[in-house]
Order: C-alpha cells, then structure tokens, then sequence
C-alpha cells in the first residue's frame, strides 16, 4: 500500500509540473493543486489538508509577501516621482560615446536600481529609458537585452526582499544568506562583463581590449574589497570588539555611514519645508541615494526588513516633496500593493505545498507525505559536494520554463522535498540561488524575457540560446562554492 501511495505522489508532482512546464496551467494554480493532491495520496485526511496544508499554508510566507509588498511600495514611489528615470539619464551622461563603457554603466546601474526595485512596471520604465541609449552607441538588440537582463537578474541576488524565503524557510540567518549572495553577485558581473565584451565584438565595435582589461580588474578588485571587508572584516573585527587597526577604521565606516545618512534626511526636511522642490522639474542629486538607504540599513545596521523598507518610503516621500505629493505617496502605496499581488497569490500557493510536503509544526506524529518520501529522498539526495556539484550541474536547465529547479515553478517545492530529507538548509540556498542566473536571465517563460524581447525585435528564444551558456557557467560556479561552503 505505501509503495502505491508513493508512486501516486511521484506521478502527481511530475504530471502536474510536466504541464505547468508545456504552459497547459499556470504556477499560480499548479501549485495548490499540487498541495492538495499529494497530501490526498498521502492518506491525510480531508479536514486536515483544510486545516493544515490551506489554513497555514497560505500563512506561511506572511513575512515573505509582506516585504514583497513594502518593496513593490517603494518601487512604485521611485517611478511616479521621476528618480529611477533621472538616476539612468544621469548615468548615460556621464559615459560619453564609448559603448562598452555606457554598457558597464548601464548594467552597473540597473543592478543597482533592481537591488530595490521590482515588477515588470519597473522593468518596462527602465527599459524605456536604457534600451535607446544603449542601441544609440551601436550596441546590437540582442547584447541590449542580455545586458538588461543580467543587471536585472544581478540586483535580485541583492535585493534583500528576495532574501525573505530563504528567512523564514530554511531558517537562514541573514549572514550565511549575504555571505553567499555575494559570491553570486561577484561571479554573475564578472561572467556579464566578458558577456559584454565578447558580444559588442561580435556586434562590430572598435574595442580597446588592453583598457578593458584593467578597467575588469579594477571591477573585480572593488567587488573583491567589498566581499571581504562586508563578509568577513565586519563581522569579525566589530563582533570581537578590537580597538586598533581594522576594527577601529570599520567602526567609523559604520559611524560615517549613519552619519550620512542623518544629513542626507536633514537636508531632504530643510529643502521640503523650505519649498525648493516646487519649481524643479528634476529630481535634486540626493534623491539618488533612496534605493541605497534600505540596503545599507539592512546590510550594515542589522535593521529589519519591513522597517529598512518604510524608513526608504519615508525619505523618498521628503526628498521629492511638492505640493500634492501627498496624494502621490498613497496612490503609490496602493499601486505598489496591487502590483505585487500576483506574486503573493503564487506565495499563497508555495506555503500550502510547504506544507504539504513538511507537513505542519503542531501535527501529531510523522506527518505522512514525509513518511511516504524520506525512504526515496535518501537514496537520490546528493550525500557529498561532489555528487552535490554534478548532480545540480546536469539539472541547473530545468530552471528553465518553470520548471523543477524554477524559484517561481516548482523549485521551492523541490526545496521542500530536499529539506525534508535533511540536506543542508544552506546547500538548498546556494543550489537555488545558483541555478537562479538560469531562471532569471535565460528563462523565455518570464514575462520580462517576453517584453524585452518584443520591444528589441528579437526572438526572445534567441535571448535563450545567446546568454544561456554564460548563465549556465555562472550556475555550475556557484555551485561548486556553495559544495565547499555548506556540503
């Protein structure tokens, strides 16, 4: 009987993700239609799937979607009051006519902007800024898009509210989550810059590849500097309360650091009550620094995620205030809400197959579904970092076209099932965020993917084909970290 039990939840999951990867049904409904039946197959009854997998399920992410939609808020306030727009203006201003230095800008840009930003209205606001003047400089619509896209997919491994799952279900602290965001970080810009260079060759751009080569590793050098002394000098030298050498110089960092920000909300007040927004028609330059704050609030002072959000909220209403503004600032509240809502349903659906595979904290007894699956789980779950590595290497494309290894398709179920049968919680992280750069880059089944593409007029499965080797080497890189840090 239990071997039957276990071949219908095995069907289960692999039929409706087979559909949900031919696009017959959408994650948002595969997902708990997949929570109910597993359950069911299980033996669990009725009332309890009711109770358990939908009751709490649908709770199990609140901080998860709460944070999506405190940073859909701020996303929203960004584009209605003019800053991403200028902040990108600014950026092409500076770089001249040299097109793989405005493509380094560019990138180096939307990462920045989509640490914080997030939707597809802010996808589609900036690529109608960036995508002109990119192909202004002779940058070829295809290497337009890829460049996009890796900024893109580059400043969602740092935007701390796709941190939240990670949190509140594998039980991560925010240390070990920074710690390896930012080797993916590191490896993902360096795997875009040879992306960037080896594309505008094949676009026909006159390059300097001796000038280019140094400004890579001056890039390399700073990211390098920014790993070491965030992951390992802070952590280390402050915790142990030093008073010479690094500690004492990181301890003013983290002093003039609040201290900036202090002023830069001191002059943001002064200039809203002393009226000097009203007849600009530009942002002014400190606006710039709203999708920073949050981040160094969470990264550097240990603020929650909720409060880092509101406090950027806060200075982005004063730093753009006008007359009116007030209205502006609640319309983006509600907007913000109601753009973010879809992933919220989706999230809805993740908690109830959460459930459905982990089972509930208050169930009495072995919760079946994982007494039916950990047998089998421990034969085909890697058990080193190498099988861990070449397992995860050969299987990183099924991220592709929601599929099992896809963080929006069924990769957080797989998550659960890995989980459940005791793999490292961190290992799940970097298997995840690794395989990502697949999902968020190559992946022609997102609706970014789709738009970039359409408004370039290129055929988003030649976005596929052109960025995925590059994405699939920054996949198999992190693993390998990710092997010798948590197997």
């Amino acid at each position: 009987m239990e071997i039957l039990q276990t071949i219908l939840i095995i069907l289960s999951f692999l039929s409706i993700a087979f559909l949900m990867f031919l696009r017959k049904i959408p994650a948002i409904i595969a997902l708990p239609l997949m929570a109910i039946t597993i359950p069911l197959f299980a033996g669990v009854s009725f009332n309890d799937i009711i109770k358990y997998v939908i009751g709490e399920g649908t709770l199990k992410l609140n901080a998860a979607y709460t944070i999506a939609m405190f940073g859909s808020m701020l996303s929203v306030i960004l584009q209605k009051t003019g800053v991403a727009e200028s902040f990108i203006k600014k950026g092409a201003e500076l770089s001249g006519d040299n097109p793989w230095l405005i493509a380094v800008l560019m990138l180096t840009l939307i990462i920045l902007l989509f640490s914080t930003l997030g939707g597809l209205g802010a996808i589609i606001m900036v690529a109608t800024i960036v995508l002109p003047i990119m192909a202004s400089v002779g940058i070829g619509p295809l290497t337009t898009v890829g460049i996009f896209l890796f900024g893109l997919s580059i400043g969602g491994t740092l935007n701390v509210g796709n941190w939240a799952v990670y949190r509140d279900v594998m039980k991560l602290n925010q240390d070990q989550i920074l710690s390896f965001a930012l080797i993916i970080f590191c490896v993902t810009f360096i795997i875009a810059i040879i992306y960037i260079t080896f594309q505008l060759y094949k676009d026909g751009v006159e390059l300097k590849l001796k000038r280019i080569f140094f400004r890579s590793v001056l890039a390399f050098v700073i990211i390098g500097g920014g790993i070491f002394i965030f992951n390992y000098l802070l952590p280390i030298e402050i915790k142990n309360g030093l008073i010479w050498g690094y500690s004492t110089l990181l301890t003013g960092i983290y002093y003039l650091t609040a201290l900036v920000i202090v002023l830069l909300f001191i002059t943001a007040v002064i200039r809203a009550v002393m009226g000097l927004n009203e007849n600009k028609t530009d942002v002014h330059w400190i606006s710039y620094f709203t999708p920073i704050i949050p981040l160094l609030l969470i990264l550097m002072f240990s603020f929650d995620f909720i409060a880092a959000f509101v406090v950027g909220l806060l200075y982005a209403f004063i730093v753009t205030y006008k007359k009116k503004r007030l209205n502006l600032f609640i319309r983006s509240i509600f907007e913000g809400g109601g753009i973010v809502m879809p992933a919220v349903i989706l999230m809805f659906g993740i908690g109830m197959l959460l459930v459905a595979i982990m089972g509930p904290k208050d169930y009495a007894g072995t919760w079946p579904v994982l007494k039916l699956l950990k047998p089998l789980l421990e034969i085909i779950v890697p058990v080193n970092g190498f099988s861990y590595v070449i397992i995860f290497a050969f299987a990183a494309p099924l991220a592709l076209y929601r599929g099992p290894l896809n963080v929006w398709g069924m990769g957080y179920g797989i998550a659960a099932v890995f989980l459940a049968s005791g793999l490292n919680p961190a290992a799940v992280m970097g298997l995840l965020l690794s395989v990502g750069q697949i999902q968020g880059i190559s992946d022609p089944t997102n609706t970014h993917n789709v738009w970039l593409a359409n408004e370039m007029r290129v055929d988003v499965q030649k976005v596929l084909w052109n960025t995925l080797p590059y994405t699939w080497i920054a996949a198999i890189i992190g693993l390998l970290f990710s092997a010798y840090l948590f197997m």
